[in-house]
């Protein structure tokens, strides 16, 4: 006797049916015949699929009947079951047992009981969900084989993947309906379990039978009969109600974008609209709204693609775009032409809509859930790139593809990777041959033909941010743009004809949109190694032709040492030499004249030993002139720059260099200045002991020196170290450090504005400059007073010694000393001369008073600078409190500061 694994299907339903029934097999015939068709007919209850659901019912009902042991029992076995994983189909094994525990007396049974089913006929044409349409088989897009035929791409994926599965399998896609041959399961087992008894059922009872092949029909035996049944489809009942069939002919045209006879445009509305004067069910209504927004969607999508198809400004990225949504277009109308062909075949063979190949609004919308999903993300990707171009309309699409479903994911993806090709043959072309060729204006770098060569570097290339797509960061981008405008820079401005190959190898490009994808895949990756490869290649030769050729450092240094008084020997002869011509009035001078001392200068001093490069372009300058300005007032060094240099050194970097060294050259001034009334007090000393009415004049310019010496060094300290030799340090450093030029271009406008900020040249320190340089004036002015003050006494002095030498020399000849009348013309020379002391007293008084209020008022403003070096200043100006004892602002002032320097300890 066969075992019960090697009995057919109907022999184990025909038991089945006898154990439910209890009955025997000869009067289970009809029976049996019920369960065929419910097997292969398109009924099925709408039942959650879930096995953890149905076990729970199961444990329920057993804890109901107080058969504790056994719900233990089942919940032990079943657990074992999940474990080995014999069983495929666990729920529908857990739900048939469940319906058999079920008393079919009762109507309120949430659970269908076969035998109940079994008692009574099913409807033909039964209007509810395929059983085999409850769990729709994942539609995943795949580019891999577009090409490979109509039959293969409709069992791959794209917008036209139609596979479902069944309960005992996948049920077959459009395209094996259009055969007209029995379905075949995924594992090649031959049909599913409830098709292949539908195949053995006669005519009456299985409207598929009429598709069956011979072979299946014969085994039922003689009695099946075997032509065919042909229901020609109609769209209207006797009752003028729109059947179904009408309804799926006109939703395959909504899916089109066409109008059908029964669903329109409504242009009010904007969407498709079943007329309401058509007599609907709500289901069928319901169903078909649902289904024609496909059609909307589909009319979104094409819209934008052609209007924008057209549109040459829209650039390469765009059209790229567009391509991308044909391209899932495409797929989609295989889709309808398959649909299309099923219906046609339908029409032709005459078959039911009820039978289990046939087209219903409940398989369209299984079928096309997918599809729909997939144009609705077309269509929000659609109204989201609305207006962008370039790369803004890149990064609208990568913000799309950041989802957690997988399938989206892959086909944003995919877009994206057409999107971006032409993006990243721009990005090759630039970062490898220095060219640009963005017609439309796409790519993120920008570039202005108006442009001259001296401002390539600084003007030529810009960056337009909009159009940073959002997949490349912001320091990617700036190499990107560095990397271009370096080759531009070497070709235009240093003329270097090395070929960009020898500068950095070439790597493979993004030919195909498969490998923009593979490398928009690796973006910390592979596609960072090639931007840092021509980023750190392309600078390092840039720099070393501005160091090697070009002298970049040596240029640097040379602004150091000349314009910013670094040169000291030089500086201190220049000034020996100019003093003559420059306390002459400034309309006075010729520049001739000025050069020829500044090439003396030079010859006399360590400055012969620079680069003839650099001497050559050190010269004099002459500012403007306004009247009573002297030559100290508008000389200048200057330095003469062009060619590549010039990026570094621009018109706005000498302007600045310019002022610093006017600021520099008047404080060197001052120091020369105190050094000549020093030695002018210390020449002077002994020869007017023999002059004791001078001693407190003396005295008294001697304090007012010493204030301003001890002034001025401190100063020139706080200049020339904390100021200029710290940030020259630092300067030097990032310059040593520096991996492109841009980095050694910032790094010098630093510089620059730190010595400008604390030397007092900024806005923000206007008023401490007003104070500085009206004491610069103030020593000027004790310098003009101290030599009229000399001038007279050496006057009077020389009056003296000639009055005592013919009074001698008269004497030795015998003859009176003096005569009255010589005697009382020098005693009322003494009289005027000592008359005029007081004068010269109360002057230096006055001078002196003047001098440290200036002195304190700047005190007061460094206290209250937001600049710690310059709060430490006023420190070291006042170190012995001097001015805070005359001062009382000052004295508030300190103690704020000294009150914050704690609380910051």
């Amino acid at each position: 006797m066969a075992t019960m694994d090697q009995k057919s299907p109907n022999v184990l339903l025909q038991s089945l049916c006898c154990r439910i029934t209890g009955k025997s097999e000869a009067e289970v015939a009809l029976q049996f015949q019920y369960a065929v068709r419910v097997i292969g007919s398109n009924y099925a209850p709408t039942i959650e699929r879930d096995e953890f659901l149905v076990s729970e019912k199961i444990k329920k009902e057993l804890l109901k009947q107080r058969r504790e042991t056994d719900a233990a029992l089942f919940s032990e076995l079943h657990r074992k079951l999940q474990t080995q994983g014999i069983l495929k189909h666990r729920w529908s094994v857990l739900y048939l047992l469940l319906s058999l525990s079920e008393d079919p007396r009762k109507p309120s049974s949430r659970v269908g009981s076969y035998g109940a089913l079994f008692a009574q006929a099913l409807p033909r044409d039964a209007h509810s969900t395929p059983f085999y349409c409850t769990r729709p088989q994942s539609l995943a897009l795949s580019y891999g084989d577009r090409t490979s035929g109509l039959s293969a791409s409709m069992g791959t994926s794209g917008i036209s993947s139609l596979g479902v599965y069944t309960l005992n399998g996948p049920m077959p896609a459009p395209q094996s309906l259009l055969s007209g041959q029995p379905p075949q399961s995924a594992a090649g087992a031959g049909q599913s379990l409830g098709s292949r008894l539908a195949w053995t059922l006669p005519v009456s009872a299985s409207p598929s039978s009429a598709l069956a092949p011979p072979a299946a029909r014969s085994l039922l035996g003689p009695s099946a009969p075997s032509p065919r049944v042909v229901r020609p489809r109609r769209d209207g009942d006797a009752a003028g109600e729109v059947n179904e069939a009408a309804l799926v002919r006109d939703i395959l045209y909504v899916f089109q974008g066409i109008d059908g006879k029964f669903i329109k445009m409504s242009a009010q509305d904007n969407c498709y609209k079943i007329d309401s004067k058509v007599v609907l069910c709500k289901s069928l209504r319901d169903t078909s709204s649902r289904l024609a927004e496909l059609g909307w969607l589909h009319n979104k999508v094409r819209k934008y693609t052609d209007a924008r198809s057209l549109d040459r400004a829209f650039g390469l990225v765009g059209q790229s775009f567009c391509a991308s949504l044909h391209q899932e277009l495409k797929e989609y109308y295989r889709l309808l032409s398959v649909l299309h062909s099923q219906l046609q075949v339908e029409d032709d063979q005459g078959v039911n809509m009820c039978t289990e190949s046939g087209l219903t609004l409940r398989r369209l919308l299984v079928w096309m859930y997918d599809p729909k999903v997939r144009l609705k993300t077309l269509a929000a990707l659609v109204d989201f790139c609305q207006g962008r171009k370039g790369g803004e309309l890149a990064s609208a699409v990568h913000a799309y593809g950041k989802t957690g479903d997988p399938q989206m994911r892959a086909l944003v993806q995919h877009i994206l990777s057409l999107v971006s090709h032409p993006i990243l043959n721009f990005l090759y072309r630039w970062i490898y041959d220095g060219e640009l060729e963005d017609t439309y204006h796409e790519f993120f770098v920008a570039s202005d033909p108006n442009v001259k060569t001296d401002r390539l570097w600084h003007d030529k290339y810009s960056l337009r941010k909009s159009m940073i797509p959002s997949f490349i960061t912001m320091d990617q981008a700036r190499k990107v743009l560095l990397i271009g405008k370096s080759i531009n820079f070497l070709h235009q401005v240093c003329h270097d004809r090395t070929p960009p190959s020898k500068i950095t190898p070439a790597s493979k490009s993004a030919d195909t949109p498969k490998d923009a994808a593979e490398l928009l895949s690796d973006l910390e990756g592979a596609f960072q190694e090639k931007i840092d490869a021509a980023y750190f290649d392309t600078s390092k030769y840039l720099l070393n032709v501005l160091n090697r050729n070009y002298l970049l450092l040596e240029h640097l240094q040379a602004m150091r040492r000349y314009l910013l008084l670094g040169q000291g020997d030089f500086i201190r002869h220049l000034m020996d030499l100019l003093k003559p011509e420059l306390v002459r009035p400034a309309t006075t001078l010729y520049q001739h004249n000025l050069t020829g001392i500044l090439e003396t200068a030079v010859r006399a001093t360590n400055a012969q030993f620079d680069n003839a490069e650099i001497l050559k372009r050190l010269d004099v300058r002459l500012l403007e002139v306004s009247p009573g300005d002297t030559g100290w007032d508008v000389f200048s060094l200057d330095y003469h720059v062009d060619g590549p240099i010039a990026t570094v050194f621009t018109r706005e970097c000498m302007g600045h260099y310019l002022r610093v060294f006017n600021f520099l050259w008047r404080a060197k001034r001052m120091e020369y200045t105190l050094t000549d009334i020093w030695k002018g007090q210390m020449c002077n000393a002994k020869l007017l002991k023999t002059m004791p009415e001078l001693s407190g004049v003396l005295h008294q310019c001697h304090i007012l020196a010493s204030e301003m010496v001890h002034f001025i060094h401190q100063m020139q300290y706080y200049i020339t170290f904390e100021v200029l030799e710290c940030s020259w340090d630092e300067l030097w450093n990032k310059v040593q450090q520096a991996q492109d030029l841009d980095h050694i271009i910032a790094a010098h406008e630093v510089f620059l504005d730190t010595i400008i900020s604390r030397c007092l040249l900024d806005n923000n320190s206007r008023s401490l400059l007003n104070q500085l340089r009206a004491i610069f004036d103030q020593i000027i002015e004790f310098q003009n007073a101290q030599d009229s003050l000399y001038r007279s006494a050496l006057e009077e002095l020389s009056f003296r010694l000639q009055y005592e030498e013919k009074k001698q020399q008269r004497e030795e000849e015998g003859q009176w000393g003096v005569t009255a009348e010589q005697e009382a013309e020098g005693k009322k020379r003494i009289q005027e001369f000592q008359e005029s002391i007081p004068k010269m007293r109360s002057q230096l008084r006055i001078l002196t008073h003047f001098y440290q209020s200036i002195v304190q008022q700047f005190l007061v403003l460094l206290m209250t600078s937001s600049d710690e070096s310059l709060r430490f200043l006023s420190f070291r100006l006042d170190f012995n409190e001097h001015y805070r004892a005359r001062e009382p602002r000052l004295r508030a002032s300190i103690g704020a500061a000294r009150g914050r320097r704690l609380s910051n300890i």
